[in-house]
Formats: C-alpha cells, structure tokens, sequence
C-alpha cells in the first residue's frame, strides 16, 4: 500500500520533528541590551517548557525548537561594551539624511535584536556596513541611494 494513503498518528505527533530554526553564520556580537534579551528568551521558553502538559505535543515541539535556538544564541553571545567614538561602530546611534532630505536614526546591534521599525538595525545589513567606520559629514551610498551622517551617539 502507499504511503500516500497510510492515516497519520493521532495526537499532533507530525509536529515532533520541526526543522530547527535557522542560526546566522556571523559572529553573534550582542549589546548588554541584546544579552538580556536573550537571557530572558531563554527564561520566558524554560518557564513555557516547564508548564506543558504530556498532551501539548504540538507546543511541545515548537517551545523545544525555540529553547534550542535561543540557548545556541546564548551560548555564542559575544558582549561588545558600549564605547564613545565619533566613528560609527557596533552600538552607535547614527542619525542619516538621505537625498530626499529625509532623516532617520539608526542603532547598529546584534542580529537577534534588530528591528528596523524600532530603529535598530543588525551590525550585518548592508546600511549597518556602509555606515560603519565613517563619521559625521561622510556620505555613503546603499542600494543605489546616498545617505549622509548628520551624527553618531
């Protein structure tokens, strides 16, 4: 008989084996914001763990995948200390202007705690890179666009 027609188990078993979650293959540099986090990912997925019952199959699979994932990031966290620099670095605030003469601030971070809509973008992205190693009055050109920093904090 085929496969095709063989009934699945009952009981959410097909949710077992959920492919881990994808881990960069960059450094995981992390601010002391970034770490904790990260800590609190762990905790928050330790407690959830801990409150399932023998039938939550499903948010078994998926809090265990989580957990693995979060604890790897701890595991290879590597805490970059804020330090003062006119230079835009790892932890920088940069404020840019773009041609439209639009502006917007940026904190360069860890992957984990990039979230552009909020202002924080991953050390990894391209505007991150072009603007890292400059400072203010450089201009640097991303996608096509230039951008000029009017400051870095």
């Amino acid at each position: 008989m085929s496969q095709a027609f063989v009934r699945e188990p009952e009981g959410g078993e097909a949710f077992e084996d959920l492919p881990d979650r994808p881990i960069s293959p960059h450094t995981n540099f992390v601010t002391p914001e970034g770490l904790a986090q990260i800590e609190a990912e762990v905790a928050r997925h330790q407690a959830d763990f801990a409150a399932l019952g023998p039938d939550d199959k499903a948010d078994t699979a998926r809090i265990t995948r989580d957990l693995h994932y979060w604890t790897a990031r701890l595991g290879t966290a590597e805490l970059v200390a804020p330090t003062p620099s006119d230079e835009v670095r790892f932890g920088s605030r940069v404020e840019i202007e773009r041609e439209d003469g639009t502006k917007q601030s940026y904190r360069i971070v860890g992957e984990d705690e990039a979230d552009p809509a909020q202002g924080s973008i991953a050390y990894v992205s391209p505007m991150a890179k072009a603007l890292t190693g400059k400072t203010v009055g450089d201009t640097v050109e991303v996608n096509g666009h230039e951008v000029e920093i009017t400051a870095v904090g």
